[in-house]
């Protein structure tokens, strides 16, 4: 039987690579969400006929729905992030895929695992902010969290020997250093929205490339690992590895590492989150080990980057720390992005924020969201003072 999948954050980098894994594979769309870009949600109805589809924009709703006016095939339209999380909820799905981008993505997150469905985990940002509420939730259920970032993919990749994985000493979780590897605080100074946009590697949206110039992006999967793999966070080891071949590590307690390597292409893990535990022909490029050169590897400098070392900070504090880290790092590359503040402010800023706060202990719900709302406050605040 055809898998049936209900895609979240449809219409971005990973949601548009999400459906050509769907369209290689053959898959059911039962159910297509985005944020705001309804020109290109009506696209992709047009192609997979889902039964149902979601925008959290109420505007861009709206326009869809006159746009599907009439036609006798129409999906079902759900509006707001309360439609997009009903949409997590569809009965009859095989897998939730949510790539939603942000905070914004918890709610789908745990209304798809609440609802006992299976979870392809693209938002990261749904661990960091709310981890022990994910793990409960699927805990209850019984609903089994499938990682779609490379790294994380990755190191799930290598940890599929059952009896292996009990012997996990220390993960290795590579990053590629993004864009501005290697440069002094002086040099960054004076960096750019179109200077950090260019990363080496990979093709993403517009936020996850500035984390990665940042290191934010490697402090975020930092915490995700500790909650997705049950590690303490100095179980995790940070190697840049420059060419983005092997996309993380695990080493048992035997002191063998054993690695996954791929090309730097997101349909890979996208397609193992999909498909697993089986391995399937995709459209993904193989690896061609003779025309490859040589593999590098460093230290990540987050002495340098100063939001790697919030997010370690943050996840030492616990509770709502790495919530409060990441609200501040959404607002604050917002503010990067529209060029009100500078490239170094942004890890100025959520340092600040996890230093601000004595976080730790269990936490509700409405407390991520009021801590998120809290440090974005905060941001704004600091940044309308500078």
């Amino acid at each position: 039987m055809k898998k049936r999948i209900v895609l979240l954050g449809s219409t971005g980098s990973i949601g548009t690579q999400s459906l050509e894994v769907i369209r290689a594979q053959g898959y059911e769309v039962l159910g297509l969400a985005a944020g705001s870009n309804d020109a290109v949600l009506l696209e992709q109805i047009e192609e997979f006929h889902p039964a149902a589809a979601a925008l959290a924009d109420e505007a861009a709703c709206e326009r869809l729905r006159a746009a599907l006016a009439g036609r006798a095939d129409a999906p079902r339209l759900l509006c707001g992030a309360q439609g997009i999380e009903e949409l997590a909820r569809m009965p009859g799905a095989d897998i939730v895929l949510n790539a939603v981008v942000g905070i914004a993505g918890l709610g789908a997150t745990l209304a798809a695992l609440e609802s006992g469905h299976d979870l392809a985990l693209a938002n990261k940002e749904s661990l960091v902010t709310g981890g022990a509420l994910v793990l409960e939730a699927a805990r209850r259920t019984g609903a089994r969290l499938l990682p779609v970032d490379s790294e994380h993919s990755a190191i799930f990749q290598c940890l599929q020997d059952a009896a292996s994985a009990k012997r996990l000493e220390k993960i290795l979780l590579t990053a590629s250093g993004g864009p501005f590897f290697g440069m002094n605080r002086e040099q960054l100074a004076g960096k750019t929205r179109a200077d950090a946009l260019k990363h080496p590697n990979w093709s993403m949206g517009a936020k996850i490339t500035i984390d990665s110039a940042t290191l934010m992006n490697k402090g975020l999967e930092l915490i995700e690992a500790v909650w997705l793999f049950g590690l303490p966070p100095e179980k995790i080891q940070i190697v840049v590895q420059r060419q983005s071949i092997i996309h993380s590590m695990v080493q048992y307690a035997d002191h063998s590492v054993i690695a996954q390597l791929g090309v730097p292409d997101m349909r890979i893990p996208i397609q193992y989150a999909l498909t697993w535990p089986d391995r399937i022909p995709g459209p993904a490029p193989e690896l061609d080990f003779t025309r490859l050169g040589p593999l590098t590897f460093d230290v990540a400098d987050e002495e340098t980057f100063r939001c790697l070392a919030a997010c370690k900070k943050a996840i030492a504090k616990g509770g709502l720390a790495p919530c409060a880290a990441n609200g501040a790092n959404e607002e604050a590359v917002g503010l990067f992005l529209r060029d009100e503040i500078g490239f170094l402010e942004i890890g100025r800023l959520v340092e600040a924020v996890v230093e601000s706060e004595a976080f730790g202990g269990s936490y509700s719900l409405a407390e991520v969201y009021e801590c998120d709302r809290a440090a974005r406050a905060f941001v704004r605040a600091q940044a309308k003072r500078r």
